[in-house]
């Protein structure tokens, strides 16, 4: 494993009118035409950035998901928690989660009486693609060689999605959604994707079985304007299932590199702990289920990123050209410390050389 090595940050200017984004960023994806989008968790939209100068990012503007595709309703956070671009597509998810309620430490009686409520925000089951041109999300538009792009999102149920519906009957990941476990409790918790064409990695922060984090492989088709559907993986098999020994940590984010998956992973619960960057190889030659050990020559450490106690917690990244190298990785976190606050509006990223 090689030292993480810091190249540079990114100053990225929101504005007054997404002061509070800054605090929870949860994704990020950079598109060719050289916009910077950026998730948070505790929003119905996604955000676009664009260079102003070296290493500043601005001209901030606000795309609402539900312009695109249709969410279940129009209250319920989406909880996004990864953003991947692929084809003229930019690919948004959330989370797929239950969550338990936080204690406020006003009322003890009530906060205990919290601690045993857990809710499901439905737009949290969202799982879409919108076309992306020239740093706009669009609802659909024909190329120049006469392809045609929609937006689309996977197919709903009453309560979830089918993808929720299939995971309930999957011997590994079925028994947690049985007993509705909160995602901060080991419970599901979709926080990576990376997407290569239509083939879509989902990466788990929870739950780890036994230290073994999981990643889903689906392919997936439009099945009508607007919908889109398993596409059968040869098999009976709606998805692949990657099992990966990540030193106990659960998947943060994903992406694609070279034909590699680069793997940002961190702790499962609530709380400060190791963060660091794993490689895949060869990931998209691989089919059916797989189990991946740290010693095999597939799957290798590649570099921690620094631990801020309490705060800094690594949630998105997406290769950013920067200083001559054209491998760097942009990081960015949720709740970052005070040192990487610009006022109220803006926040430095980081962007770390991959080792060669």
């Amino acid at each position: 494993m090689a030292d993480s090595f810091l190249l540079s940050r990114v100053l990225l200017q929101f504005g007054e009118q997404a002061k509070n984004v800054i605090a929870d960023l949860s994704a990020v994806a950079m598109t060719p035409d050289g916009s910077l989008w950026v998730g948070s968790d505790e929003c119905v939209a996604v955000e676009r950035l664009q260079r102003l100068e070296s290493c500043v990012y601005g001209d901030h503007q606000v795309f609402q998901i539900g312009d695109f595709v249709e969410l279940f309703d129009n209250e319920s956070e989406i909880d996004i928690e990864a953003l991947g671009y692929s084809e003229g597509y930019l690919w948004v998810i959330g989370s797929h989660s239950s969550k338990r309620k936080n204690p406020k430490g006003k009322d003890p009686q009530k906060d205990i009486q919290r601690l045993a409520k857990i809710k499901h925000d439905i737009n949290r089951y969202l799982l879409a693609r919108i076309p992306v041109i020239k740093g706009k999300l669009v609802k659909s538009c024909e190329l120049s060689d006469g392809t045609e792009l929609t937006a689309a999102a996977l197919q709903k149920t009453k309560e979830n999605n089918i993808l929720i519906q299939a995971l309930k009957e999957d011997e590994h990941i079925g028994p947690f959604l049985e007993i509705d476990l909160p995602s901060k409790d080991n419970g599901l918790d979709i926080e990576g994707m990376a997407v290569a064409g239509h083939r879509v990695f989902l990466g788990l922060r929870g739950p780890v079985l036994r230290g073994w984090a999981i990643i889903l492989e689906l392919e997936l088709q439009e099945k009508k304007p607007g919908v889109l559907s398993f596409k059968s993986l040869g098999t009976d098999k709606l998805y692949h299932k990657h099992f990966l020994d990540l030193d106990g940590l659960g998947v943060r984010d994903l992406y694609f590199h070279d034909g590699d998956l680069l793997i940002l992973a961190g702790p499962t619960m609530t709380l400060s702990g190791e963060q660091q960057i794993f490689r895949l190889k060869d990931v998209l030659n691989h089919g059916d289920d797989c189990i991946w050990h740290k010693d095999s020559d597939k799957l290798e450490v590649l570099f921690d990123i620094p631990l801020t106690l309490g705060s800094d917690f690594a949630e998105g990244m997406t290769l950013f050209p920067c200083l001559g190298y054209k491998d760097s990785l942009m990081v960015v976190y949720d709740r970052p410390a005070e040192t990487r606050r610009v006022g109220t509006d803006a926040v430095f990223a980081d962007v770390f050389r991959l080792p060669t």
